[in-house]
């Protein structure tokens, strides 16, 4: 469990690669109540789907040597772009409701690609950070966790 107050406005973002939960606190102190305020979810398409080139081939300058190019990671490609535009929905709701603090919760891959995608604005109102998938919990647990 963690110690994490949560102040009475304060928006909670709890992402991985595919989904993003935006929940606003609409308690206070000890006993948050978490409302949810929008839900994204990318459709989760295989890689198959995404991309069915075969892997290219290269061939040495001056030689009869070749090699394989590594394949590209569609599934990598996709959660970026989700998160980009995760990013860009908290660089929006922070400049159009003037939110003063956010909480991110996501995996520690998700936080990596999310925190460069922020505006200077939105970098500032993150309050603090939770290396932790809660995408797939209902609400009141991660309430539950959350005020633990």
């Amino acid at each position: 469990m963690v110690d994490i107050r949560i102040a009475r406005g304060t928006w909670v973002v709890i992402c991985n690669g595919a989904k993003a939960l935006m929940l606003e606190n609409a308690g206070g102190g000890l006993q948050p109540d978490l409302q949810t305020r929008e839900t994204l979810e990318q459709p989760g398409a295989p890689d198959r789907e995404l991309g069915t080139d075969k892997p290219g081939r290269t061939h040495q300058a001056g030689g009869v040597g070749g090699s394989a190019v590594e394949e590209t990671a569609w599934q990598d490609q996709a959660e970026e772009e989700f998160l980009k535009g995760v990013a860009g929905k908290i660089d929006a709701l922070v400049q159009s409701k003037g939110i003063k603090s956010v909480i991110l919760v996501a995996p520690p891959r998700a936080l990596g690609m999310l925190r460069p995608q922020l505006g200077a604005q939105s970098q500032t109102a993150i309050v603090a950070e939770l290396a932790k998938d809660l995408t797939n919990f209902p609400v009141d647990q991660i309430k539950r966790y959350l005020a633990a």
